[in-house]
């Protein structure tokens, strides 16, 4: 469980021809879209390791693994960061914490496929929410997909009938408006701006990770991460390593090398494709049945996102163009336009 949802900074890419993306940047399209497939799968694998008394446990088990690791690959860079710089990362880590505790006990009491498909609609709330944050009108389009991708998440939610939404579906709804919280804040924080993609990662999960700490701690919260731990067995150590290892470390460092070989919004593009395996997954493996509300719903979130990312990013295409020809001389830059997925974030 991810992102959403960074374009993780680094040195400029070079603009592709106009006859298409070159060869090493289809080569880079491959284990992105591994990427967008593990953290498609993910939510199942999340649902299989934790249960609603073990979250915060969880969570610091699956951090705690990969924190140490982001640590000492980075730790030069760690130390130049600024006074600034750590206390905006810390902010920033404060919500990505919020992110995750609600993605988790989201995806504890509802559906894999439905987790996945709803988080999605991050990459409708953020433009819409970018838009009123800067009073500049979005493009008919866009609120036409937006409004399809909503009515796709209603009628995902009523497979079995017109009944309330599940507790599960409200969660993975909340951690969607809290995604977009992050990918906002994150552009719009002078203090973060700059900041080596590396070191801001580990600073937000270092930050998570320690409310997560003080929340195993508190009364009522569930298990500690070593009670959790010794109820494990084979499968649940199978499953947190896949979360910390391949949803996290190996997903944020394919997404740095990929967009140093191809564009940040072809990254961003194919890393979009993770609804589609949440759904594939969900329904192949953990024989989620939506019924057929929720199967025309799924279908309509899938087709709402695709055509608001593509009616948002034309919409923007000229400006980021002139943005990024401003920046390119720059060694180190922060992308003006932030998603869900391309946020800065380790994973899901």
């Amino acid at each position: 469980m991810s992102d959403s949802p960074a374009s993780v900074p680094g040195p400029p890419a070079s603009p592709p021809s106009p006859a298409g993306p070159s060869a090493l940047g289809r080569l880079a399209d491959v284990p992105v879209l591994l990427v967008a497939v593990v953290w498609g799968s993910s939510y199942l694998a999340a649902k299989g390791v934790t249960t609603a008394d073990t979250v915060p446990a969880v969570l610091v088990l699956r951090f705690g693994v990969v924190l140490p690791v982001l640590v000492v690959v980075g730790w030069r860079r760690l130390r130049a960061l600024s006074g600034a710089q750590w206390r905006g990362a810390g902010v920033l880590g404060l919500i990505l914490a919020g992110i995750f505790l609600l993605e988790t006990y989201g995806v504890v009491h509802t559906s894999a496929t439905n987790a996945g498909l709803i988080i999605s609609l991050t990459m409708v709330f953020t433009p819409l929410a970018e838009s009123r944050v800067r009073g500049v009108p979005l493009p008919g389009a866009f609120l036409a997909a937006a409004g399809l991708s909503v009515l796709g998440v209603a009628l995902l939610t009523q497979g079995a009938g017109f009944t309330a939404p599940s507790g599960g579906d409200l969660l993975m709804l909340g951690a969607a408006v809290a995604r977009t919280v992050h990918v906002l804040a994150m552009a719009r924080m002078d203090a973060v701006r700059g900041a080596d993609a590396l070191s801001l990662t580990t600073v937000q999960l270092g930050s998570a990770v320690a409310v997560f700490a003080v929340l195993v701690t508190l009364p009522g919260t569930g298990a500690s991460p070593w009670a959790a731990a010794a109820d494990f067995d084979g499968d649940d150590w199978l499953g947190l390593v896949y979360l910390s290892v391949f949803c996290t470390l190996f997903a944020f460092f394919v997404q740095m090398w990929a967009v140093r070989r191809t564009s940040p919004s072809r990254v961003s593009l194919l890393l979009g494709t993770e609804p589609v395996w949440a759904a594939a997954v969900g329904i192949a493996l953990a024989g989620d049945r939506p019924g057929w509300l929720g199967f025309v719903g799924a279908v309509l979130v899938l087709v709402g996102t695709g055509w608001g990312r593509s009616a948002a990013d034309r919409d923007s295409g000229p400006k980021a163009e002139a943005e990024a020809e401003a920046e390119a001389d720059q060694t180190t830059r922060t992308p003006r336009r932030h998603t869900s997925e391309t946020s800065g974030t380790p994973g899901r």
